[in-house]
């Protein structure tokens, strides 16, 4: 039995004794071994016009078993291709492909015949002319211009190169516009351009035309002609200039003329046109005025449908020309003044054609019959020659079997040996036609080739065909048998087609079933069974009404259908013939077309369409949309409840719930929610089941299994949900086996030797039935070993023991009632137990990568060993000791994880110049394994930390010692210290830098000869052999040269702090508390503390500082302040304002109390003053900008005192603010007060 499909039909048909043609399918997977000679399926025209510009190509594709070999022929000779380097054979094909890179196409124009030969037969093509493509230049020639009368008849000659093919015409000017053409201005089929009368508008110098050569794509240009036209009094006033004012047209000017025939001439004349061409007659007249030209035949009317005028009527076009349309053809031409005629005798001639189509292919069994007919026809009556594999059939080895009869060969008792290529030559003096058909005898069995087991779908009451695609030698009979072979298919209602298709006009219901389809002939039969299946047709049963409805409320199309239950429907709507509008609005349900908010664009026609695969139906209704007619105010209120609940379809997991809506209250219905009760499971309790839109009163309603429904239904409009409606009778669903099993199944272990296994339980509503358990299966994974099996009850897990340690299981639960058992369960995957793993890392190796980062790598521990699933790996590590002496041991240890199959890592984090211990773990979900052997490796020396401090004592006139502690993280053996140091003048302007190098045992250096009463700021660093580290830096004063001065006293009350006054910027004192008696008797001082008053910029000389100027800028600001306290005054109408305490406030800055809140000193600024001077490198604060570590008391402002407790320790709180800066820069100074702060002192007043 054949179930592979045939992409080739096969037609059979029998008359009398003779068999018709049998094509023979090539499909090599059905047919392999069936033989066929040559058949050329593929062959250039025969007039093949080639372009110069690209390669030659020739075709010639045929096919055949066994596939055939190609030779060609060229100018009647044999063409040998591998003599000529240029030309190339396709694989598998005859054509060819000419390179003309290195010859020209001309070389290569001739006549060529392609041959396809097997061993079964000869095929040839057409003969093949092929021609280069040209497109020849413009002759050159100087065209004069043509001067013209006004009202003559004009033909401007084009006589355009002759190309191949004939190049296409037309005029055009020299802005390549088309020349406008008229019933008085035309252009002829060959090209001229021809006018009836001439015009004074006609005169220009470009009247151009063109040849366009289709086939290269080409254009060339005539010279452009120059035509004047001229009345009488201009050609003789133009002509008098040449001829010494000679009159030379004495006569007057042009008269109106009746019609004349420019082309054709004479009265009558003859054309040929071959049948199937294009028949264009001609007829142009000149006349003033302008004749109108008309046409008509003879003998007889013009063709429908195949005539139509060109140029103004003056060309009549008749396509497909047949031997009807000779006869004689009259064309007239006419105006006011008379009229002419001229008569075309038409001949149609006809090159040959085929009568019935070209001889077709013969497959005949031995012994069988057959005839070849070559009907051909054509005027003259044209000649028929027959070949034999491309020789004359006169020529070619006698065949009793064959016989020659004019355009037929009969053969008769065909035996094997017998097959061959037969061509049919016809030609006459104006063409030929060549055909090819071969006569294939073969002998085999028949084969059905409509797949096997084919489904044929028809509607009921239409039209049923059933394939029998078939092939034999001899042709197989075809024979049907439906179901049970009780009688052949041959009476009606069946009629049995040639091709072996059985076909039934009006297909019933019982017309289904299974078919046979019985192929026979003598060597064999061949049967093949398809299906019919009868579909009941689709229809609609309630269609869409028309509705008129007001703008903004809603309204639904219903469209209920009905259709055969195993036919796919889907339901379409279409509005006005198109699709829905993309619109929210429109909501489209199974059954019905909602549009809510209706507006006047809604308006139209409204289809819907129900479609299956087999056939369809609509129905249409139209909307009308009208205005909303206005209404009283409303009350809207909740909707009354629904009434009127009836169940009807009830099915066994289904039931139809229909419903009677309560009032709406003036308020739609946007939806309906319906609740059931389940006396069984939950009494009393209501459960949403569904909701459904408020324009429906039916819902299908899906049940579950085993559950006693009652029913009850919601309104919900815009003010809420009304009450319930009365519950419906009670509708039991009967038990059933599980629709489903339990989900979210898993297996794990919680000991090493355990499997649990869990699943999420159903719910009552899914059991279905009594009776819910489960069934647990579970066997090894990769083992082939039978599934194990528990049932359980009221419980979601089951614990499997003695399994082995972490080993994969597939895992089933099913679930099962007293009806039955639920739907095959999936398989689940889990492991049993995991246990602590086994084996530690190994080829555990460290790469330092820097003093501060090393890389670890190690091998994995193989997966049998972990015995869990992986986590990961941990890394430990930790300080053992510091590889520098002074450093203390640390035994802290850290722990990196890498999550995952890693096998390296990296540990950043370390200390340089330290020893480190290291060992590496896997762990998983249980826990960690073994450790590897612990190993160690040693950081490299790192750049040092910044010394730990850095003081100055000993400060003296000329010399300070500086002390500091090495650096508290070494990261290597300190090599010694850099310090620099360099002087700041009073504007903050940085000296030049003094740099030593000091010994790496050393902590203190004195500096000798130093600037005395000067700031210097110092740097010290640490090095190790990786380089320096950070900086440490501070400032000092050395002492001024004052000599010993006395002690000032500063009363301190029993306060813990004090503020002293009148400290000089620059200057370092020193500081002690000292404890007295009853009668001022000291007890007790505490030690010396050394204080530098922050430097403060000297203050430039300039105009600011002079006693004029400080003068006029006093009586300046006074004259402002009063101006500004009567202003005040007048504002507040006599209101207090404290000018008498500001003013006091501002008196003298020497004698400026201190607030005690922030220890400033009023509201004072200069700005201006504390710029650093220009390169200098100080900050903006005025001060050197230092590290964290400096404790110099530079940086924290110029506007505070120090402030001591009671013990002598000094707490003193500097204030950053630049207002407490620029105060202090005033205070005790011995500079004059500057008028530029006395202005800044009047606006903070303002």
């Amino acid at each position: 039995m054949m179930e592979r499909r045939m992409d080739t039909a096969l037609l059979v048909l029998l008359m009398g004794h003779l068999a018709a043609a049998l094509e023979v399918p090539l499909d090599p997977k059905v047919l392999e071994e069936l033989p066929q000679p040559p058949t050329i399926t593929h062959q250039s025209p025969k007039d093949y016009i080639i372009d110069p510009r690209e390669n030659i190509v020739i075709h010639c594709d045929a096919k055949g078993k066994p596939h055939p070999s190609f030779s060609w022929t060229r100018n009647g000779t044999h063409f040998d291709i591998d003599e000529d380097a240029n030309v190339v054979m396709r694989p598998h094909s005859g054509t060819l492909v000419v390179d003309i890179s290195r010859e020209k196409a001309d070389h290569y124009e001739g006549v060529y015949q392609c041959t396809a030969r097997n061993k079964h037969g000869t095929a040839v093509s057409h003969n093949i002319v092929i021609r280069q493509s040209r497109s020849p230049l413009w002759s050159k020639e100087r065209i004069k211009p043509i001067v013209v009368q006004e009202g003559v008849s004009l033909v401007l000659p084009c006589r355009p190169p002759a190309g191949l093919p004939p190049p296409i015409i037309f005029w055009m000017d020299n802005n390549f516009q088309r020349l406008p053409q008229s019933s008085r201005v035309s252009q002829s089929l060959n090209g001229d351009l021809y006018f009836s009368n001439v015009l004074r508008e006609d005169s220009r110098n470009d009247y151009i035309c063109y040849a366009r050569f289709p086939h290269t794509q080409t254009i060339q240009q005539k010279q452009p002609i120059t035509v004047k036209v001229l009345n009488l009094e201009a050609i003789n006033d133009t002509m008098a200039a040449f001829y010494n004012d000679t009159d030379l047209f004495s006569e007057d000017p042009v008269d109106e003329r009746k019609p004349t025939f420019l082309i054709p001439s004479g009265s009558s004349s003859s054309q040929t046109v071959l049948r199937g061409q294009v028949l264009e007659l001609e007829c142009i007249a000149e006349g003033l005025p302008t004749p109108e030209i008309y046409w008509t035949k003879v003998s007889g009317d013009l063709p429908a449908q195949r005539w139509s005028f060109l140029y103004y009527k003056k060309n009549l076009r008749i396509v497909n020309a047949s031997a009807s349309d000779a006869g004689d053809y009259r064309c007239g031409a006419k105006n006011k003044l008379g009229s002419v005629h001229h008569t075309i005798h038409v001949s149609v001639k006809a090159s040959p054609y085929w009568i019935s189509g070209a001889p077709r292919n013969l497959v005949l069994a031995p012994g069988e019959n057959g005839v070849l007919t070559c009907r051909a026809s054509g005027t003259p009556k044209p000649s028929i020659t027959w070949l034999m594999n491309g020789i004359p059939i006169e020529n070619s080895p006698k065949d009793l079997s064959r016989k020659v009869e004019d355009d037929t060969i009969i053969f008769t008792d065909i035996q094997m040996g017998s097959s061959a290529v037969y061509q049919c030559n016809v030609s006459n003096g104006h063409g030929y036609l060549m055909a090819n058909a071969f006569v294939n005898v073969l002998s085999e069995p028949p084969r059905v080739l409509t797949p096997a087991d084919k489904v044929y779908q028809v509607i009921k009451n239409h039209r049923a065909r059933i394939d029998c695609a078939f092939f034999g030698s001899p042709i197989p009979k075809i024979t049907w048998f439906k179901d049970s072979r009780s009688s052949t298919l041959d009476g009606d209602p069946y009629i049995q087609h040639d091709n072996g298709t059985l076909e039934i006009h009006t297909a019933q219901a019982r017309n289904s079933g299974k078919y046979t389809c019985a192929a026979r002939n003598m060597l064999g039969i061949f049967e093949n069974h398809v299906y019919l299946e009868v579909k009941e047709p689709t229809r609609i049963l309630k269609q869409p009404e028309y509705k008129v409805v007001q703008r903004g409320r809603s309204v639904v199309f219903e469209c209920k259908v009905k259709h055969d239950p195993t036919l796919v429907p889907t339901m379409t709507w279409l509005k006005d013939d198109g699709e829905l509008p993309d619109d929210e609005r429109l909501i489209v349900d199974s059954d019905s077309l909602t549009i809510t908010d209706v507006t006047e664009s809604d308006g139209g026609v409204y289809t819907c369409v129900m479609n299956t695969t087999l056939d369809h139906d609509s129905a249409s209704a139209e909307l009308t949309v009208v205005e909303a007619t206005p209404t009283p105010a409303v009350v809207y209120e909740r909707p009354d409840p629904p009434t009127d609940l009836e169940l009807t379809d009830q099915k066994k997991r289904s039931v139809q719930l229909t419903w009677t809506p309560g009032d709406e209250h003036n308020s739609p219905i946007q939806k309906f929610l319906i609740q059931y009760d389940d006396s069984l499971h939950h009494r009393g309790h209501w459960h949403n089941l569904t909701e459904v839109p408020g324009t429906r009163t039916t819902a299908h309603l899906k049940l579950s299994p085993y559950v006693h429904h009652t029913f009850r239904v919601l309104a919900l409009n815009a003010m809420g949900f009304s009450r319930p409606s009365f519950p419906s009778r009670m509708f039991k669903t009967e038990p059933a086996a599980p629709d489903e099993n339990p989900k979210d199944v898993e297996g794990f272990g919680t000991e090493h030797d355990n499997l649990v296994i869990s699943w999420k339980p159903l719910t009552g509503l899914q059991s279905n039935g009594p009776g819910l358990r489960y069934r647990v299966m579970w066997r090894q994974k990769a083992v082939e070993s039978d599934w194990s099996t528990v049932t359980v009850s009221n419980n979601s897990r089951f614990v499997v023991s003695g399994t082995p340690t972490f080993v994969p299981y597939e895992l089933k639960v099913q679930a099962v009632n007293d009806h039955g058992v639920g739907p095959e369960p999936d398989i689940a995957h889990g492991y049993s137990g995991e246990d602590l793993p086994v084996a530690a890392p190994e080829n555990v190796q460290l790469v330092v990568l820097n003093s501060t980062l090393a890389e670890v790598h190690w091998d994995p521990v193989p997966h049998k060993l972990i015995r869990g699933h992986l986590k990961g790996y941990k890394v430990y590590y930790w300080k053992e000791r510091s590889l520098h002496k002074h450093n203390p041991f640390h035994m802290e240890k850290l722990i990196l994880m890498f999550s995952g199959n890693h096998s390296h890592g990296m540990v950043p984090g370390l200390h340089p110049f330290s020893l480190y211990s290291f060992n590496v773990r896997v762990y998983n979900g249980k826990g960690e394994g073994p450790v590897s052997p612990t190993q160690q490796f040693e950081t490299p020396e790192g750049v040092p930390g910044a010394p730990t401090s850095l003081i100055v004592t000993n400060s003296n006139l000329d010399t300070l010692t500086l002390e500091w502690s090495p650096p508290h993280d070494r990261k290597g053996r300190i090599t010694g210290y850099t310090l620099k140091y360099q002087p700041v003048n009073n504007s903050n302007e940085l000296g030049p830098v003094e740099e030593l190098a000091l010994l790496a045992n050393e902590t203190s250096v004195t500096l000798p000869n130093l600037k005395y009463s000067t700031r210097y700021k110092f740097y010290l660093n640490a090095k190790t052999v990786k380089g320096e580290g950070p900086v440490i830096s501070q400032e000092a004063v050395t002492i001024v040269d004052e000599g010993e001065q006395e002690w000032q006293k500063e009363p301190v009350n029993g306060s813990q702090n004090v503020v002293l006054k009148g400290l000089k910027g620059g200057l370092s004192y020193r500081v002690r508390l000292v404890a007295k008696g009853h009668h001022d008797q000291p007890l007790h001082h505490s030690e010396e503390l050394l204080v530098t008053v922050p430097a403060v910029a000297s203050r430039q000389v300039d105009i600011a500082t002079q006693g004029w100027f400080i003068g006029l800028m006093c009586a300046i600001a006074l004259l402002i302040l009063i101006l500004l306290i009567i202003c005040f005054i007048q504002r507040n109408k006599g209101g207090k304002y404290p000018v008498k305490e500001k003013e006091d406030a501002h008196t003298d800055p020497e004698f400026q109390p201190m607030k005690e809140d922030d220890c400033t000193f009023g509201e004072y600024s200069d700005n201006e003053d504390h710029k650093p001077l220009k390169g200098s490198r100080t900050p903006s604060n005025g001060t050197v900008k230092r590290d964290d570590s400096d404790d110099s008391l530079v940086d924290y402002g110029e506007g505070g005192d120090g402030q001591f407790n009671e013990d002598g320790s000094f707490i003193g709180q500097y204030s950053g603010k630049s207002g407490s800066r620029d105060t202090a820069v005033g205070h005790e100074s011995s500079e004059a007060p500057s008028p530029i702060n006395a202005m800044n002192s009047l606006n903070s007043f303002v």
